[in-house]
């Protein structure tokens, strides 16, 4: 596989994990356009690829992301507005689609499109330090990149309408307590408990979770019948794998399952 590194996104395969790091530290990780197009080449290098089961998103320097440049803000126009968030909307639905966990590894700011990249992967894992802020509405816009529809779910309409309105910062503790962080890590030591992390989730079974992945995003938008009948299919489908059968070999043997292995 040939790995796509540019200045604006670092791309690096470990075992079974595919990290990418935003790499614009001297402005916070903030979107370039380059970045958005290198995460998107990336996330269909990690589709194609079987040995990769996991992506994990981070940020280089200070921040995980402060999301738009605001240098670039009142320069693109209305036509220009609409291409950018365009392609960043491809790149969310690209991250929907991947039938492979995608981790969010949160340190210090996750702000505007830069928390609603994050609010679109999986699982977040955020430092102790970490600040969540949507920050749309300070210079008079709404929140893009998919806030609108993953906040309200998580949270409720009248929470996320609050954080919207306020665009007040969430620490770590307050977005663990609200349902968007999943693990708090102390900043030291983070990136190695990520990495921990996100290699049990690679020794899972990959197609099991591709499919509860794909299920419950559905079930968003879905009835309980359409669920229902998509989880009689699936599980019809799982039980002839190998994964199962070593799943359930495992259980007899009283050891560890080995998901993956011929």
């Amino acid at each position: 596989m040939t790995l796509l590194n540019t200045e604006d996104i670092l791309v690096e395969v470990k075992g079974q994990v595919m990290y990418l790091t935003l790499n614009r530290p001297d402005r916070l990780n903030a979107f370039s356009p380059e970045m958005l197009t290198g995460m998107k080449q990336s996330l269909t290098e990690a589709k194609n690829d079987e040995s990769i089961r996991v992506v994990v998103l981070k940020g280089a320097g200070r921040a995980f992301s402060a999301g738009g440049d605001v240098k670039q803000m009142g320069t693109r126009g209305s036509l220009g507005t609409y291409d950018h968030i365009g392609v960043f909307n491809e790149l969310i639905m690209q991250m929907s689609n991947l039938e492979k966990p995608i981790i969010s590894a949160v340190h210090g700011y996750a702000a505007g499109a830069g928390f609603n990249l994050a609010l679109a992967s999986d699982m977040i894992l955020a430092s102790e330090e970490s600040r969540f802020i949507l920050s749309f509405s300070k210079v008079g816009l709404i929140s893009d990149g998919g806030g609108l529809y993953f906040l309200p779910k998580l949270i409720g309409p009248y929470l996320a309408k609050e954080l919207f309105f306020s665009a007040e910062p969430l620490s770590a503790e307050k977005a663990h307590k609200l349902g968007i962080v999943n693990h708090i890590y102390d900043s030291n030591g983070f990136e190695e408990k990520v990495d921990k992390f996100a290699n049990e989730i690679a020794s899972g079974p990959s197609m099991a979770y591709g499919l509860i992945k794909k299920m419950v995003n559905l079930s968003l938008t879905a009835s309980l019948p359409e669920i229902l009948e998509q989880e009689r299919i699936t599980q019809a489908t799982l039980v002839t794998t190998k994964d199962h059968q070593e799943g359930i070999q495992a259980f007899r043997e009283k050891r560890q399952p080995q998901f993956g292995k011929d």
